[in-house]
Order: C-alpha cells, then sequence, then structure tokens
C-alpha cells in the first residue's frame, strides 16, 4: 500500500474512532469496495480520467447515497483529487488499522494441499499464541509448493515450503560456484 492510501485511511479512521462509528464506516467502505469490485462499470467510471467529476460524484451518490457521511466524504474527496479508483486500496488500508486496533492478525495460509479444519486450526493456534493476538486466516492451495506452507501476514511472508526450500537452495549452490 502506498503512503497515500494509508494517509486517507488513517485520517478517516481517527474521525470514525472520534465518533464511534468505526463499526458501520467499517462495514459500508468494505460494502462500497465490494460494490467496485462486482461491477466493472462503476469500477471503470471511477477509474476512467477522462470521465467529468460530476459523473462520478453522481455515480458515487447512486450507490453509496445512504452511506455513513465520512464514507460519503471519503469517496468524494477521493474522486476530488483524482483517486475515485483508489478506493478499494484505502478500504484495505483502514481494514488493516481497524483489525489493528482490535488487536487482530490477518494472515493468509498457502499450503500445497487442502489442510483439514484441524491441521488450519492447530497452525492458528501456533499463530495466536506466538504473536499474542486474534488470529484470522485465509486458506489457499498452491501445488507449485510441493509440501510445507506458505504464511503471509501483511507485509511479513515466512516461505517454508518445499518450493522455497529448493529455490534457496539452488541460489546458494550458484553463488557457491
Amino acid at each position: 500500500m502506498s503512503v497515500v492510501h494509508r494517509t486517507y485511511a488513517r485520517s478517516l479512521y481517527q474521525a470514525a474512532k472520534e465518533e464511534g462509528r468505526v463499526a458501520p464506516v467499517r462495514e459500508q467502505l468494505a460494502d462500497f469496495a465490494d460494490a467496485v469490485r462486482a461491477v466493472p462499470e462503476l469500477q471503470e467510471i471511477l477509474r476512467n480520467p477522462q470521465l467529468d467529476q460530476r459523473a462520478k460524484m453522481a455515480a458515487v451518490d447512486a450507490v453509496a447515497g445512504d452511506s455513513d457521511p465520512f464514507v460519503r466524504n471519503l469517496l468524494r474527496l477521493l474522486i476530488e483529487k483524482g483517486r475515485g479508483g483508489e478506493i478499494e486500496e484505502v478500504g484495505e488500508e483502514f481494514e488493516q488499522l481497524v483489525a489493528r486496533a482490535e488487536g487482530q492478525l490477518n494472515v493468509e495460509l498457502t499450503t500445497a494441499i487442502e489442510l483439514t479444519e484441524e491441521e488450519a486450526r492447530a497452525i492458528v493456534d501456533q499463530i495466536q499464541k506466538a504473536s499474542g493476538r486474534t488470529v484470522e486466516a485465509t486458506r489457499s492451495v498452491d501445488p507449485e509448493l510441493i509440501g510445507g506452507i506458505v504464511l503471509q501476514a501483511g507485509s511479513l511472508r515466512v516461505d517454508g515450503s518445499l518450493r522455497g526450500r529448493l529455490e534457496r537452495l539452488e541460489r546458494e549452490l550458484v553463488t557457491r560456484a
């Protein structure tokens, strides 16, 4: 995420927190970002630099007209600053701020094979013990890992996969030659 996205998200978070409206802002911002992802035409309107700001504002008002004023104002501000197409990134950064404030850690577990619920729970429990935070995990499968696990938490990536080990071994062999 860029500094700009973080700045907008942080400002929105502070304002919503001061007014005790973090939960509705979080939900409505996520709903709008989901709408942008689900409706390619809306995404194109927001990202099109040739389109008049008034048209973009009208589209935003039609979709988010009865949203929390903080959400509407953020959307309008992003459009005014030529960043209307970046709402998803600002929303992701906002989500991370809220999760961090709530002591939650969002991680992505990637494995070579599908984990059972019990196996996934055991991994999540270990992460919770090590981090001291509540862990929310998304899971995916990548057969190219061959075996092991890749853990992504924000910008931290831990590669414990067999593919990763083989790649590290190859680099070491090449540098020693």
